[in-house]
């Protein structure tokens, strides 16, 4: 088989991940952004992106092609699939997202003009060629190694890193053959400086990515955990972090809330496969039970922190992670059902977050921008750039008297402030 040097791309799902990646493609290639999202296409059409992977400026001038419709996206010769794949309320693998992309790119392939259906979307090692493959062939009437061929290569955007952007890192590519790995260098080495990496075979490409955020999940979950040992000791975490952290082979990890797209979801895809080959996974499963308990153990110190005695609450950050207006995932909703499970009327402040996205998600309603009010409590959950902003005398004026201002990251810790004080 041969593959042309100029490929026409499709990019299926343009979130996250798909929209920096379509953009870099589209400096060097032909192509076309794929969501089945009208409002997000009609958003990117009028020079936006509401999650700040793109500047205006730059989306602007991409000479990318925007689209809702499958039929504007037929024929192309590379379909590249980012779609989330998220973990369902039993914390098993939901694959509808994937499966939905999946029937979408078979209804667009031309038989008389083969193509490539590479996945970017963090799966259990099998999906793509025991799963997507033959839904592929099911749905299109389609042959793979006749009408379309298969390619891995795992999505790495940390949302919010201006550091670590597709550009810049090694993208780890493999094909069902050495022809599509090929094709899959050429594409993605056009585009990042780091070049790519082959893997030996599709499979280890999905099992390398599922790895990868959990073994983070893993080394998050022994810093919550002693943290909550050093709590009960009384020692602050982030004083055993700086001494411990002088050591040239420490790892820098810290206790949080493990939330959104990946961290908090893929370990539950390595622990299916695990299972489903009959291997009880665990250090996955223990790591995923303490992180999935942080939350509500803060609600708890926080409250005991006050005496047991409810109290006004203002929650500041919303979102998974700071300075990035996702809130997929955010654990920090735990923290707020949890005070508000111990009698706590709390008010919930984030800069960033969009408010109907989540009212919707979580049937939260943020309070207006700016921060007013006195509260009895006063938690900093996500470290935005915002709240490290706050003089002194902003923050204490938050507090009622006897308010206790809580911080879970340190961001505060340095600070002389006067009302009670507690960091995790």
């Amino acid at each position: 088989m041969n593959f042309s040097n100029d490929p026409r791309i499709v990019v299926v799902g343009l979130g996250y991940v798909g929209l920096p990646l379509a953009i870099a493609l589209a400096a060097r290639f032909d192509v076309t952004g794929l969501d089945i999202d009208a409002d997000r296409i009609a958003e990117l059409r009028a020079g936006h992106d509401r999650t700040h992977e793109i500047d205006d400026a730059r989306l602007a001038a991409t000479t990318l092609r925007l689209t809702s419709q499958l039929e504007e996206a037929r024929a192309a010769d590379l379909y590249i699939v980012t779609v989330p794949t998220p973990v369902d309320e039993a914390n098993q693998p939901d694959l509808r997202p994937i499966l939905s992309a999946t029937r979408s790119v078979a209804q667009m392939i031309d038989p008389a003009r083969p193509a490539v259906v590479v996945y970017e979307s963090t799966v259990y090692p099998g999906v793509t060629e025991d799963i997507c493959g033959p839904e592929l062939e099911k749905i299109g009437g389609l042959e793979r190694g006749t009408h379309f061929w298969l390619g891995y290569s795992p999505e790495r955007i940390n949302p919010g890193d201006r550091e670590h952007t597709v550009d810049r890192i090694v993208k780890v590519i493999a094909g069902e053959n050495e022809a599509v790995t090929a094709l899959l260098a050429h594409v993605y080495g056009a585009v990042t400086s780091a070049g790519t990496f082959a893997a030996a075979s599709i499979k280890a490409a999905e099992a390398a990515k599922v790895i990868e955020n959990a073994q983070r999940d893993i080394n998050i979950a022994f810093m919550n955990e002693i943290a909550t040992i050093f709590s009960k000791a009384d020692i602050s975490i982030w004083d055993v972090l700086a001494a411990a952290g002088t050591k040239w082979n420490f790892l820098p990890f810290q206790p949080g809330l493990v939330g959104g797209h990946c961290i908090g979801v893929d370990p539950y895809y390595l622990s299916h496969l695990a299972q489903a080959l009959g291997h009880e996974p665990n250090v996955i499963l223990s790591g995923r039970k303490i992180n999935d308990g942080m939350g509500d153990w803060l609600a708890q110190q926080l409250h005991a922190r006050r005496a047991g005695t409810p109290g006004s609450a203002l929650v500041m950050g919303m979102t998974f992670k700071e300075n990035v207006p996702d809130i997929r995932n955010s654990r920090v909703i735990d923290v707020i059902r949890g005070l508000e499970a111990r009698g706590h009327k709390v008010t919930v402040h984030d800069p960033l977050a969009d408010a109907a996205e989540t009212r919707h998600e979580y049937g939260v309603a943020l309070a207006p921008a700016a921060l007013d009010g006195q509260y009895d409590l006063i938690f900093c959950a996500v470290p935005h750039q915002a709240y490290q902003d706050l003089p002194d005398a902003a923050i204490e004026r938050l507090a009622a008297p006897g308010g206790l201002i809580a911080d879970l990251k340190g961001l505060w810790r340095d600070r002389a402030l006067t009302p009670e004080r507690w960091t995790l």
